[in-house]
């Protein structure tokens, strides 16, 4: 193999390079969550294209050739830079989309303003994922013009709607895309002060299910008691998808009981903020719940809100479900699973339709090998000889079983700037400032640990 001709930066160069970017990385942090490139139907898709152009101006000052690309769907910016002689290749991964706000009263300050509190910045894609595109860059400015490595960017842009165009895109530039190891900056770390790599997670169904009980609303009281009206229908059949332990009773889903963390009771129910009295869904323990078993929630109802109900029976309901899949379950069978269940327990003979939305497949990450090695040993030097933890997560990051599909030889890892308080997806999302400033530095010791695992 040639012998790489770019000075080598030591880990001293890098801590210092790193905290001497930071600033300047904050900065480009807030610029970015003043965008609010929602890619879901019904939002204002030219923030995403606001978003695009955002982070192709950030990489073109990290000195990488770059492009904004799409594929039918939002735009994805994709940044590259060769590699030196007889050095890999990286590609590192990101999202610059955003989910909706939600309910804006519930955010304590502007969700699209970055603010800090107590050592945390608050704001939508704070954590999710806009702190993983600044990681990417604030490790190459740290390196400036001193890569070990090749770098591919690559920046999504409609993650948080389901990546519907992903696997379009990773085909039409998969020759460019191809790298030897991929770091998929979206997940999540153990603790504040404990890294982590995620190793396995849960696939989705999400689809709709409506009732149907009469041809239209009747008076409750002339009719009432006879006939079934569609909201108590659809309550007893969405009952009928948890035993009364809380565990799912859709026949014929996967799950068991392959953890190998503990998640202590007490910090789990303080970091879910789960009120007081209330007692755990399901049964087994918790990471095996989290991680290994299906989840069933209801996400949804279209029904006459409560301030504007009139005395009337209500015809047809309808429910949003989703279905977290485990590690080893397939979608499509699990959809069909659940469509079957929900058709089958129909109460009273009511008329049930079942809709697919969309859904993702699970995935379990082989974490063994050199390029792992490489990344537990970074993370080890960044947090101060604190060890990674293998985690499991209950969420979904469907694409990456697109790119163990698609990249069959690369070195998959997934990492990520959050923590169990950063609150992605919900209101007051936030960032730990601690945790960032490791994160930056762990990927710049990265880059640097692949770079000697290619010389060997």
């Amino acid at each position: 193999m040639p012998v790489m001709t770019t000075p080598i930066m030591t880990e001293s160069d890098l801590r210092e390079a790193v905290a001497r970017e930071l600033p300047g990385v904050r900065a480009d942090l807030e610029r970015l969550v003043r965008i609010p490139g929602i890619a879901f139907d019904g939002f204002d898709h030219a923030h995403v294209e606001r978003s695009a152009e955002a982070v192709a101006e950030l990489l073109r000052g990290c000195g990488l050739d770059v492009e904004v690309a799409r594929a039918g769907g939002q735009p994805a910016v994709i940044g590259r830079k060769a590699a030196p002689p007889g050095a890999p290749t990286v590609m590192l991964y990101a999202h610059h989309d955003v989910q909706p706000i939600g309910d804006r009263m519930l955010w304590e300050s502007d969700p699209f303003e970055l603010v800090e509190r107590d050592g945390r910045l608050y704001g939508r894609g704070a954590a999710d994922d806009k702190a993983g595109i600044m990681a990417h860059v604030a490790a190459l400015r740290a390196y400036g013009d001193r890569l070990p490595v090749g770098v591919v960017v690559f920046v999504e842009g409609e993650e948080e709607y389901g990546s519907d165009s992903l696997e379009r895109l990773l085909a039409e530039h998969r020759e460019k895309l191809t790298a030897d190891v991929i770091v998929i900056a979206d997940s999540t770390n153990w603790d504040v002060g404990v890294p982590a790599l995620t190793t396995s997670l849960r696939g989705i169904v999400n689809c709709f299910v409506e009732v149907r009980t009469l041809e239209h609303a009747v008076h409750s009281g002339m009719f009432g008691g006879a006939v079934p009206d569609a909201l108590t229908t659809l309550v007893r059949l969405l009952a009928t998808l948890h035993d009364d332990a809380g565990n799912v009773a859709v026949a014929e889903l996967v799950g068991r009981e392959a953890a190998r963390v503990d998640y202590p009771e007490d910090r789990f129910r303080a970091e879910a903020g789960l009120a007081e009295g209330v007692r755990l869904f399901g049964t087994g323990r918790i990471t095996d719940r989290l991680w290994t078993k299906p989840a069933l929630a209801v996400l949804g109802i279209d029904a006459p809100a409560t301030g504007e109900a009139p005395n009337a029976l209500v015809p047809a309901a309808k429910a949003k479900i989703s279905v977290r899949l485990a590690p080893g379950d397939e979608p499509k069978r699990a959809y069909a699973a659940l469509r079957a269940h929900l058709e089958q327990h129909a109460p009273w003979g009511a008329q049930v339709e079942v809709t697919f939305e969309h859904d993702g497949a699970p995935c379990v990450i082989d974490a063994s090998g050199p390029m792992f090695d490489a990344a537990r040993s970074a993370f080890r030097t960044a947090w101060d000889g604190t060890d990674a933890v293998e985690i499991g997560v209950g969420g979904s990051i469907p694409f990456i079983a697109t790119f163990q599909e698609m990249f069959p030889q690369a070195a998959i890892l997934v990492t990520g700037v959050e923590d169990p308080h950063a609150r992605a997806h919900g209101p007051n999302e936030s960032l730990h400032l601690g945790e960032f400033a490791r994160v930056c530095l762990a990927e710049a010791l990265l880059l640097a640990r692949v770079a000697e695992v290619g010389r060997g």
